[in-house]
């Protein structure tokens, strides 16, 4: 499975396989330091999809350790098994995007968070916690603050929980981690809030919007939900995600009964913090938005389930287990369902993309080139990334340069104007040579790529 266009941005930060893509203002470097020891030196796609889905199964294991005496160590493994069924935890786990390691870092902060409140003569939960918000604001410094913002306020308010240096290590790693971001804010957006206005404004504008709806059908596998427009899925789909919230009800209801309400609270308070932009303030979904909140979802809807087959007595303990067991093959299956047809249509979406590179190649258009669109639609920036080319919008979201520039670059290097069939090129490009590239994408070809003849 080739890269998608946010993994090209990303990679190509530190690859040397192409120029770096446009790195717009809502992004972080978090995932590009991550994935710098394999693609600074190589371009293997499936090396570097190795690495990463290692590297995930080691995040998790680590963030759930930090969970040890606070639950059960079955509880603790079964919310591991539920966290990682799912098809976005899979699908994710071995990509070069944040949002997995926003969720597993969540994870391990608030289990070394409560850990900390619990033994405090430890210092490792403190600089667990430190480390788990350094690496979530490296990721995402937004996402951070939201899932972090119930250990602030309840470190603010609740004398008791005040344990030495707890509130110093949760505010100094997201400090450390989200000084680059905020610097690079002052160097190249104006300033903090330029940048925080400008990530807004190409997210859509945040405001009141809820997003319920558009996360339900994107549980179908629709990694981008935006417009997001046709009928709700069957309900087998998103069965799943009406059961999460009745589970962490009951699980509340078992921690207060049990006298440990604390352990239980503070992950679905981060939970509900973490999903609450992308429910409620954004305007299109993307079910990898969610991950965080899964992940810290999990261990308590793990505890109620295990409270529901082992309270009963008698016959109901056997068929409440018998139910527990068929619901989660049932769900089992259809996550695995969703997985595969997701997998299938990237692999073919990425491979056309690939086609595309190797068309642009046979016509002239080699490193050093630059490829820009005269559709919205079409994905120049991951076609840009395969070819090696450079990537330069003139309008939307990932602008970069004027047309006056594109058309003064067209003057001395390999410039390549994607459109779809039919599409109509910028004034400057009327001139230029159009050739077909792979299904309904063509491309105005500067006459400077011309005089490379097609290999």
């Amino acid at each position: 499975m080739g890269l998608g266009w946010d993994e090209t941005v990303y990679v190509s930060q530190v690859s040397g396989h192409a120029p770096a893509a446009y790195f717009s203002a809502p992004r972080a470097r978090g995932v590009s330091l991550l994935v710098a020891p394999i693609a600074s030196w190589s371009s293997s796609t499936a090396l570097l999809r190795v690495y990463l889905a290692l590297l995930s199964g080691l995040a998790l294991f680590l963030a759930l350790r930090a969970w040890r005496g606070l639950f059960p160590a079955g509880v603790v493994a079964l919310g591991g098994a539920l966290f990682a069924s799912l098809w976005v935890t899979v699908f994710y786990g071995s990509q070069a995007m944040p949002n997995y390691w926003v969720a597993v870092c969540a994870l391990a902060g608030a289990g070394c968070f409560l850990r900390a409140q619990a033994d405090r003569t430890n210092r490792g939960p403190v600089w667990g916690l430190a480390a788990s918000a350094a690496l979530m604001a490296l990721m995402r410094p937004t996402d951070a603050v939201w899932v972090c913002l119930p250990m602030l306020v309840v470190l603010a308010v609740a004398r008791r929980w005040r344990h030495g240096w707890l509130p110093a290590a949760l505010v100094a790693g997201l400090v450390a981690g989200a000084a680059e971001w905020v610097i690079e804010a002052y160097l190249g957006y104006g300033g903090l809030g330029e940048r925080l206005s400008e990530a807004s404004r190409i997210q859509g504008g945040l405001g009141w919007n809820i997003a319920v709806d558009d996360h339900m059908r994107s549980l179908i596998g629709r990694t981008l939900c935006r417009p997001c427009t046709g009928g709700m899925p069957p309900v087998a789909m998103f069965a799943w995600w009406f059961v999460l919230p009745i589970l962490a009800v009951v699980a509340l209801a078992v921690a207060v009964k049990a006298r440990r309400a604390a352990v239980t609270v503070l992950p679905l308070a981060c939970a509900a913090t973490a999903a609450f932009p992308y429910l409620f303030l954004i305007g299109y979904a993307a079910p990898r938005f969610l991950l965080p909140a899964y992940a810290l979802l999990a261990i308590p809807v793990a505890d109620a389930l295990f409270f529901a087959v082992t309270a009963p007595r008698g016959a109901w303990r056997s068929f409440v287990a018998t139910a527990v067991a068929v619901g989660l093959a049932g769900h089992l299956a259809v996550q695995s369902a969703v997985l595969w047809r997701l997998v299938d249509r990237t692999v073919e979406d990425h491979g056309g993309w690939a086609r595309t590179a190797a068309a642009l190649h046979r016509h002239g258009v080699r490193p050093p080139c630059v490829l820009s669109r005269a559709d919205a639609k079409l994905p120049d920036i991951p076609i840009a990334f395969y070819a090696g080319c450079a990537s330069a919008d003139t309008s939307g979201p990932n602008t970069n340069t004027t047309a006056t520039a594109l058309a003064r670059t067209a003057q001395r290097t390999p410039v390549a104007i994607l459109t779809a069939r039919g599409g109509r090129p910028p004034s400057y490009a009327r001139t230029w040579k159009l050739v077909h590239l792979d299904g309904d994408v063509y491309a105005y070809l500067a006459p400077v790529a011309g005089k490379d003849p097609a290999g």
